[in-house]
Formats: structure tokens, C-alpha cells, sequence
């Protein structure tokens, strides 16, 4: 059972952003009282050494990359509040826990209660809920760590754990920049295709490029090609922060070296293999390429993505390549963009056709400076709620009250760090 994390100081926070908030605006205040402190009332609980356990939703298991989305907003009043401080420390803390146990594995249980997908042909165990190969699942929690920092001048986070699990988490990447020698399997016998690898639970062959390989998306389907550019993106960008760490707090030289060459090692195999050529013979970055010629030009709701390069600090918003991809993103060159009724974004070939993901409107609105565009993505995002005033993991662009999972904190975070960002209120990076 969890425990409710709303202090006198959260609420504080929520009466603050209703009196930022315009009398027009009414409604999105409303909406970020809900989901900002839903996330503390229903997903966290303490483990048995004291770490933050944190509920993805409506499945019982931690994801390392939902739960840094989960709380990074909160890293906001972290800057003044040094109880929500200790909270997302502690769920820090369970991050690389997980990592230490398990760089491969992507989802966690609290305990070892063997519940999860255990039958799955990997090297499973009775931590792991699931372990498909995501390579962003080896980057949320690092920045989760060093935004923590950013925000607080904490550093209780970079301790004797933190660095077992970054060694093998620079281990992971280096292994598969050349997967086709890896010992990585994975193959589920049930459900859908895309929750399984080809080969034997190789996935597809792959060419050496430099980038690192992946067997899922953040969306947890498989990779067509192995090398998911938005995950390899924002590897350079945590490699970077782990360089930084290792030569300013955790001094040594030799893991900041490793971490430094690893990230520019990758940003060159990224810049030379994983661009293509849109329909006006623009360059653009590919979502997937597999170092043999085979690119695949789309994007994905969940994050990363291409979308989202500017968000996680991997280039400059006003890029010439991220702007040319963006335009191809937001168009019907995109297989998976959509557009009807009740607005236009990026879905997913993970929920039906015709479904927008409420987190790729967070990220359009995140990805941009425009203010009175962040305002009309906010205004959609509050139509679509399905009369729940809560997001959700997708929804109908013919009829909102047709969604994919009631409950979704992550996507009801990713508004609240919309708004807050409207609002001028922003995480320190």
C-alpha cells in the first residue's frame, strides 16, 4: 500500500501555480492540482532498505525510465523544499539499486517476489518484473542523479552503488556497439510480435556504426533497427554528465575519461549514420538505421524520441537538422502522425491507429519557446482528458473519451512540467 507523499509545502506549490494561472486558464489548474500530486499520493512506497519504490501506473512494477519522468517536475521545489528533496533521492538511490542488479533489465518488482514476465527466455530473476534492452532505461536514472544535483547541490546520490552501477552501465554500451558478440537474448512466447527479438532473441543483423545498440524502444516494442537514434542521443548526453561527475565529485579520472570518449565515439556514429533524407531532400535524423543502409523515418510518443533532442540536451532547439526533422515529424510523412477533431501529434505503433500520445504534446510544447503555442498545446491537452481531468497513455483524435490506460503518471507529469514551464517555472540543467 502506498503512502501519500503531499506535504503542506506540495500543496503550497499547487495553490501557487492556480494563482499564476489566469481566471481563463481555470482549467489547467485544475488539471495540474490532479495529476501533480497524484503521482505522490499513488505511486510510491519504501522498500525494504529504505529506497522510493515508484508505481508506473496501473501495472505494479518500477520502470527506470518512468520514474525519473515521474519526478523530475518535482525537481522544481526541490530547489526550496529539502523534504522532496530526500524523496527523489531515495527514489534515485532505488534506480541504481535496480542498474546494480541488472543493466539489461528495464522494469523492476519492489522485492524478490519473482512476479513479472518470468517466462520470458532471457536471464531473468525474481527482482525483474521485465528485461528488455532499452538502452534510455540505462540513461533516466543518470539523469535523474546529476539533476538532482543541478538543483540541490546533492551528492549522497553518487555513492559506492552509483558507481558499481555506472561501471556496468558503461560496460552495457561499449558491449553493444558491437551486439552481434553480445550475450544479450531476449524472446517472449506469448502476446505480440513486437515484444519479441528475430533470431533467436538477437534482433535484426547490425553494422558497426560507433552508436550503441538497443533491443526496445521506450515504448517497450522492439527495434526494427537496432540503432534507436534518440536513445543513442541522449546516451551523449548522460556519458557527459557522468564525465562531469567523475571529474568534479566522484573524482576519478580514469571512469570520466572512459565516459567522455564513449559519448564521442557515439555522437560521431550518430551525425554520420543516423541521418537520412526526408521526401524534399532535406537532411534529417533517422529514427532507427541499422549500419547496413536501412534507415526508417518516423517518431515514436514516447521519449525519447526525435522529437524531444532539444529537451534532453543533446542540441539547440534552433538546430538546422532538428528543425528539418521536427517539419518531417509534424507532417503526414510521419506513419505515425495524426490529426482529426480534437487536434494533431505523434502517436505510437504501440496503441492503435489515430491515437495521440498526450506525452508527445507535452515534448512539442517542451521543444519550443513560443509561448502562446505552449498555451495551445496545454488548451488541447485539457480536451482530451476524457472527462477524468487526468492523461493518459493515448487517446482518439474522433472521440478522447476512447483512451489507452486510465491511469498513466507519466504523461500526467509530463503536462504538469508543461504548465510549470509556461509559467516560467523549470528544471535547472
Amino acid at each position: 500500500m502506498t503512502k501519500s507523499y503531499v506535504t503542506q509545502a506540495v500543496r503550497d506549490f499547487v495553490t501557487e501555480i492556480n494563482q499564476r494561472c489566469s481566471t481563463d486558464q481555470a482549467q489547467l489548474a485544475k488539471i495540474f492540482d490532479i495529476t501533480y500530486t497524484n503521482t505522490l499520493e499513488t505511486t510510491i512506497d519504501m522498500d525494504e532498505f529504505g529506497n522510493a519504490f515508484v508505481l508506473t501506473g496501473d501495472i505494479p512494477a518500477m520502470w527506470q525510465r518512468d520514474s525519473t519522468a515521474q519526478l523530475r517536475p518535482y525537481l522544481v521545489m526541490a530547489q526550496q523544499d529539502p523534504e522532496i528533496a530526500a524523496l527523489i533521492l531515495k527514489v534515485v538511490q532505488r534506480q541504481f539499486f535496480n542498474m546494480d542488479l541488472d543493466p539489461y533489465a528495464n522494469a523492476f518488482n519492489i522485492e524478490a517476489n519473482g512476479h513479472g514476465h518470468q517466462t520470458d527466455r532471457t536471464a531473468m530473476g525474481p527482482w525483474i518484473w521485465e528485461r528488455k534492452y532499452e538502452l534510455d532505461s540505462l540513461c533516466y536514472p543518470v539523469q535523474l542523479a546529476y539533476l538532482l544535483y543541478k538543483n540541490t547541490g546533492l551528492t549522497a546520490q553518487f555513492d559506492e552503488t552509483f558507481v558499481s552501477a555506472v561501471k556496468k552501465l558503461l560496460h552495457v554500451i561499449k558491449v553493444e556497439q558491437h551486439h552481434e558478440t553480445s550475450p544479450y537474448r531476449f524472446e517472449r512466447v506469448e502476446d505480440r510480435p513486437e515484444d519479441s527479438l528475430t533470431r533467436e532473441g538477437r534482433g535484426e543483423p547490425v553494422g558497426y556504426t560507433g552508436m550503441s545498440w538497443s533491443g526496445f524502444r521506450p515504448s517497450d516494442d522492439a527495434c526494427v533497427y537496432g540503432y534507436l537514434v534518440p536513445a543513442n542521443m541522449f546516451a551523449v548526453v548522460i556519458l557527459r554528465y557522468l564525465k562531469e561527475i567523475f571529474s568534479t565529485i566522484v573524482v576519478d579520472t580514469a571512469l570520466a575519461a572512459e565516459a567522455g570518449a564513449l559519448a564521442d565515439e557515439i555522437q560521431s556514429g550518430i551525425e554520420k549514420y543516423g541521418t537520412m533524407q526526408n521526401e524534399a531532400g532535406e537532411t534529417i535524423y533517422a529514427y532507427e538505421v541499422d549500419g547496413l543502409g536501412n534507415a526508417l523515418l518516423m517518431d515514436d510518443g514516447n521519449i525519447p524520441n526525435l522529437m524531444s533532442a532539444p529537451y534532453l540536451g543533446y542540441l539547440n532547439e534552433d538546430n538546422t537538422t532538428y528543425l528539418a526533422t521536427r517539419k518531417t515529424l509534424l507532417s503526414p510523412e510521419n506513419p505515425y502522425f495524426y490529426a482529426g477533431t480534437y487536434g494533431q501529434g505523434l502517436g505510437s505503433p504501440h496503441t492503435p491507429e489515430n491515437y495521440i500520445w498526450p506525452i508527445s504534446l507535452s515534448i512539442q510544447g517542451l521543444t519550443q519557446s513560443d509561448r502562446a503555442e505552449k498555451l495551445r498545446l496545454l488548451n488541447l491537452l485539457a480536451t482530451t482528458t476524457g472527462g477524468t481531468n487526468m492523461m493518459h497513455e493515448g487517446f482518439d483524435v474522433e472521440n478522447p473519451a476512447q483512451f489507452t490506460r486510465e491511469w498513466f503518471s507519466w504523461a500526467n507529469m509530463m503536462y504538469c512540467e508543461l504548465l510549470m514551464d509556461y509559467l516560467g517555472l523549470r528544471v535547472k540543467q
